[in-house]
């Protein structure tokens, strides 16, 4: 399934995207949000079937607001220099260990909407990745168990301010900057995407295809990444992890190719859908 946080008439939503429709999952006692909606989901699953396969769909997705599917999550969580081919053109070594960083939730972003310039900086870089979202709490997670607490998948776009990236060795604030995490454009459910180390993922900046690789070229892969980090914390329903962006990135291009105000930044992921947004100056 393809599951979805929207708004209409002022009012955050959750419901399953059918082609390009949506059936409100509102009412007769159904969670109201995403992260109580994944939590319960072992006993919930079901019926939210027969409701999306018995339902007439309320709404075509053009007349509503895509919001990033998990509006609210308690952790981002994000892997650098996990693609050989982004490793060889950032000049680093392939990591002996798991390179971790977070995105903080001011930075979540909807999957169409504008993204910001800020006024602090014009070193404004995309990154293209796949991001799955945590079903089950767990900790201490071997890789072979890690697909079971995996609720579902999303494209992602780690917008990244590069010279505050590169302020302080964290890179946490030059990751945060507002509007800099849409992903989305939903969640498709794990048992819907089952492999998720096959999937082409692209980038398009104006059209130009900028980023273009297969999850199959994951250094760490996600469940190897579950394994790791839940080693140091418990994970929760909705987190969010973003797994890494291949070769291809504007500031390693020569010369640089950074962001413009005005550009369009396409994020495509084969069998899970793309993101899309102009960007814009900070108001």
């Amino acid at each position: 399934m393809k599951l979805a946080t929207f708004e209409v008439d002022g009012r955050e939503r959750i419901g399953v995207v059918k082609d390009d429709a949506i059936v409100d999952l509102s009412g007769d006692d159904l969670p109201t949000g995403m992260i109580e909606l994944i939590t319960r989901w072992p006993t919930l699953k079901d019926r939210v079937s027969r409701i999306a396969q018995n339902t007439k769909p309320r709404y075509q997705i053009g007349d509503v607001h895509l919001l990033a599917p998990v509006p609210r999550p308690q952790k981002i969580l994000a892997i650098g220099l996990n693609y050989a081919d982004h490793i060889a053109e950032s000049g680093a070594a392939t990591p002996e260990r798991q390179i971790w960083f977070s995105k903080l939730p001011n930075a979540v972003n909807g999957p169409y909407d504008a993204i910001q310039m800020p006024k602090a900086s014009s070193a404004i870089d995309y990154e293209a990745e796949l991001v799955f979202i945590i079903g089950k709490r767990c900790r201490h997670v071997v890789a072979e168990k890690a697909p079971e607490v995996i609720f579902g998948y999303a494209a992602g776009n780690d917008i990244s301010v590069r010279d505050w990236q590169f302020h302080t060795p964290q890179w946490l604030i030059g990751k945060s900057f507002d509007s800099h995490a849409p992903f989305g454009p939903w969640i498709v459910t794990a048992d819907e995407i089952g492999d998720p180390h096959a999937l082409g993922i692209r980038c398009l900046v104006n059209g130009e295809t900028r980023q273009s690789s297969n999850t199959k070229n994951l250094v760490f892969n996600c469940f190897d990444q579950i394994a790791y980090l839940s080693q140091a914390m418990t994970l929760e329903p909705g987190d969010v992890v973003f797994t890494g962006t291949p070769g291809g990135v504007g500031q390693s291009m020569k010369p640089p190719k950074l962001l413009k105000s005005g550009d369009t930044v396409r994020v495509e992921i084969d069998r899970i859908g793309f993101l899309s947004a102009k960007m814009v100056p900070e108001d």
